[in-house]
């Protein structure tokens, strides 16, 4: 599936944060089918039980796909989550190359609805998840904060096109 481009990465976010020693530097691309998808790649250290990725850091990541989700068509609204309902799937191994993708399934005024997951190349799904964002602007997220200066980055990489099986229902 082809790239039609990149967003920007912040600086401290656990999972965009390019600053963050200890985030996971996730890289997000706009997709032609009107999604968005980021390579994954958990490690050992983020296990729960030998095998198999801590389900927090799922949730994580599949919560940060929403937001990134809305943001494919330009409209870069912030929001705060005020529900995720998340189904694991099958056990999310590490060590493995994985892709998490979300699209929007519902937009209004004041909120908006996502669905994402996380999959292989093969379009196995090992968890997913519907969130719904509260649409609010940055001086109600966080007080003198500017949103420009949080997300500095654009890295570009050359990344045209992703190979895998695309199951988005």
């Amino acid at each position: 599936m082809k790239v039609l481009s990149k967003q920007k990465n912040s600086r401290m976010c656990f999972i965009c944060g390019m600053d963050n020693p200890m985030g996971f530097k996730s890289q997000f691309y706009n997709m032609e089918d009107g999604s968005v998808i980021t390579p994954v790649r958990y490690k050992v250290e983020h296990q729960s039980f030998p095998q198999r990725v801590h389900g927090g850091l799922i949730a994580t990541m599949l919560d940060e796909l929403a937001c990134r989700a809305y943001w494919v068509n330009g409209d870069y609204t912030l929001g705060v989550t005020t529900s995720m309902e998340l189904k694991y799937r099958k056990p999310v191994p590490y060590e493995e190359d994985l892709f998490a993708q979300g699209y929007v399934i519902m937009d209004k005024s004041r909120m908006f609805k996502t669905f994402s997951k996380i999959i292989d190349a093969d379009g196995t799904v090992f968890a997913e998840a519907t969130t719904t964002y509260l649409k609010l602007p940055p001086e109600k997220i966080a007080q003198n904060v500017d949103v420009h200066t949080e997300m500095p980055y654009l890295i570009e990489d050359g990344i045209t096109e992703f190979d895998y099986v695309s199951k988005m229902n």
